[in-house]
């Protein structure tokens, strides 16, 4: 039977569109599904206030009345602007390991990227940094996070047979959490926190971290704009973020750093207990336990791996030791958690920097993310 290339254009068509991805890899050890509300809310032009400038088409690909993979297609003007190009982005691809299909999804977005005036296509890269960026190359026998995306080995294979080659690659690590402070951090926090007049800011309620939430995303802005692909995020962004994220954090495991002068963010430590687990579990629903899978790993149970989700610095305060002072904070309260390991969100391999800060801890390289480009 041919492969049938389906535009998604109703709620019911998105809804199989997002939980192909689960079906996809039932009984899979290592994929880590999203929640399906979640992803249901990114993909609505309504209510993601990307859509203010990204545009974005959705395909399925059918054979003998089966899914057998989906795409997305985006256009993000706003960092097309930013960085001087006309590329789209291709994300939210899943397919069964048959050419046919792949070539199909693959050619299906391209000549909707040309007819749109795009020169290029890039990928898996979302609406925004915060959506899932990267194909898995390295680490299939990894478990996923819930910041990332799984995919099985033959993703790399067809989508190199068509044509698409290595733009950009970011590494993982599993750092090995120390019992102790590392001196030379110990001793670097100490003269950054005079030399700069900082302080670290604590929470002890969530009402607290609302005054704060702003800057935290306004930060972001800031220490990531000159990464690979960035495009800022808009007011009506930061206000949908700061209701999806701030009311799950744990208060403990949220360090900022702040100039005494005028309290403003200057660095961010943003933390959560790994919810890897948990989202197995809950199988992509909040309903009927999901929600009660989440909450225990989030507040009860025995914790083992922290994941790092942001750690972020002011440019103009990087290369001075800042980051020493996350790590101050926030090692003594790992160890009282009881936590092991901690997982490092997705990192530029270009990215010296950030990743030299791991030169003082134990720590292995698990996981390699691949972003692609093909001119089209």
């Amino acid at each position: 039977m041919a492969v049938n290339i389906i535009e998604v254009q109703d709620d019911a068509t998105l809804k199989k569109f997002v939980e192909f991805n689960i079906h996809l890899y039932k009984g899979n050890p290592f994929h880590v599904p999203g929640l399906v509300m979640d992803e249901l809310l990114t993909l609505n032009r309504k209510k993601n206030p990307a859509f203010e400038f990204c545009e974005a088409i959705y395909f399925l690909a059918y054979r003998d009345g089966k899914i057998e993979g989906r795409i997305a297609g985006i256009i993000n003007h706003r960092a097309n602007e930013t960085w001087n190009q006309k590329y789209a982005r291709f994300s939210f691809v899943d397919f069964i390991d048959d050419a046919e299909v792949a070539d199909a999804l693959f050619n299906a977005v391209e000549r909707w990227a040309v007819e749109k005036g795009m020169n290029g296509i890039q990928g898996p890269l979302g609406f925004t940094d915060l959506d899932h960026e990267g194909l898995l190359v390295f680490g299939f026998d990894r478990l996923g996070t819930m910041a990332t995306a799984y995919s099985y080995p033959y993703y790399m294979k067809h989508i190199e047979r068509l044509g698409y080659v290595k733009d950009q690659d970011w590494n993982e690590f599993l750092i090995t959490i120390p019992k102790e402070i590392p001196e030379r951090y110990a001793r670097i926090a100490q003269i950054v926190l005079q030399k700069y007049d900082l302080k670290i800011k604590k929470f002890k309620r969530t009402y607290e971290i609302w005054p704060y939430a702003r800057r935290i995303f306004g930060l972001w802005n800031e220490s990531y704009r000159t990464i690979y692909g960035y495009s800022a995020l808009s007011d009506k962004q930061i206000d949908y973020y700061i209701k999806m994220y701030i009311p799950m954090l744990r208060l403990e495991q949220i360090t900022l750093i702040v100039r005494n002068e005028d309290d403003s963010v200057i660095g961010i430590g943003i933390t959560l207990p790994s919810l890897s687990k948990a989202l197995q579990k809950a199988k992509g629903r909040l309903l009927p336990f999901g929600w009660f899978h989440l909450l225990r790993a989030l507040y009860g149970g025995k914790k083992e791996v922290v994941d790092l989700y942001i750690i972020g610095v002011h440019p103009d305060y990087q290369n001075k030791g800042v980051n020493a002072l996350m790590f101050y904070d926030l090692i003594p309260i790992f160890n009282k958690i009881g936590y092991k390991y901690a997982e490092s969100n997705p990192e530029l391999e270009i990215n010296i920097k950030m990743q030299s800060q791991w030169d003082s801890f134990e720590r292995e390289h698990i996981k390699t993310r691949r972003a692609y480009i093909k001119h089209l």
